[in-house]
């Protein structure tokens, strides 16, 4: 009889199993190299991945403080190829996402049905403290932050091959923009259903990237 697994319910997955299936994803593995180790079936696997990144997407949905300090704002864009003649924010066949990032700590991410301003600084309202002090590229999305109460906001204008001023720059998410496109290239032929999950996936791995993760993930399986 298999015992009681504390950390998945009505399991046939003993709890040792279980804690071997984190130790590998909490180390960023994919589903075929975790089934290979644990000698388990792969669709076993899949599902049990599938949970645990619901389970992050969940989670990500109760950030309630606000970010705040020095904060570099920015759009990016994800899924097929470029379409020939089509080219930056007009970019066809891509998922839009923007992302806030406060330097030094973590990053939010929200994928966002185009680029206008209005899309662009509700979000920065609901998610950043008035008192922060925002980063920029010269995008006219972001023109009349000033208007909204932020009383600093810097730019950059890429457009005219500035990438920094001082101490202006969105380096930092752009960075995190480079590791979650390199990371979710692994993840060929991803369903598009699935892609916010991922990419939410990437945020909780950026945000804990200092902490341990094979703990938080057995905390995270246990609550």
């Amino acid at each position: 009889m298999t015992r009681k697994n504390k950390y998945y319910n009505r399991s046939r997955i003993s709890e040792a199993k279980f804690r071997e299936i984190i130790k590998y994803y909490s180390i960023d593995l994919n589903a075929s190299q975790i089934a290979k180790l644990t000698n388990l079936n792969l669709n076993t696997i899949n599902k049990i991945l599938h949970m645990l990144r619901q389970r992050i997407f969940e989670l990500s949905q109760f950030q309630s403080a606000p970010l705040k300090g020095q904060i570099e704002v920015d759009e990016s864009y994800f899924g097929a190829r470029r379409v020939k003649g089509k080219r930056g924010r007009g970019a066809n066949g891509k998922t839009i996402v923007f992302g806030l990032l406060k330097r030094g700590d973590k990053v939010y991410t929200e994928i966002i049905p185009n680029c206008k301003a209005v899309t662009l600084q509700s979000i920065i309202k609901g998610k950043t403290d008035i008192e922060s002090v925002i980063h920029s590229d010269g995008w006219r999305g972001y023109n009349g932050l000033v208007d909204f109460g932020y009383k600093k906001h810097f730019r950059v204008h890429h457009g005219k091959n500035e990438f920094v001023r001082g101490n202006s720059h969105i380096n930092g998410i752009e960075s995190f923009w480079g590791y979650a496109k390199t990371r979710l290239v692994k993840f060929k032929g991803m369903n598009k259903n699935m892609f916010e999950l991922h990419l939410k996936e990437c945020e909780f791995r950026f945000n804990n990237r200092k902490q341990n993760l094979y703990k938080i993930l057995l905390e995270i399986c246990r609550k």
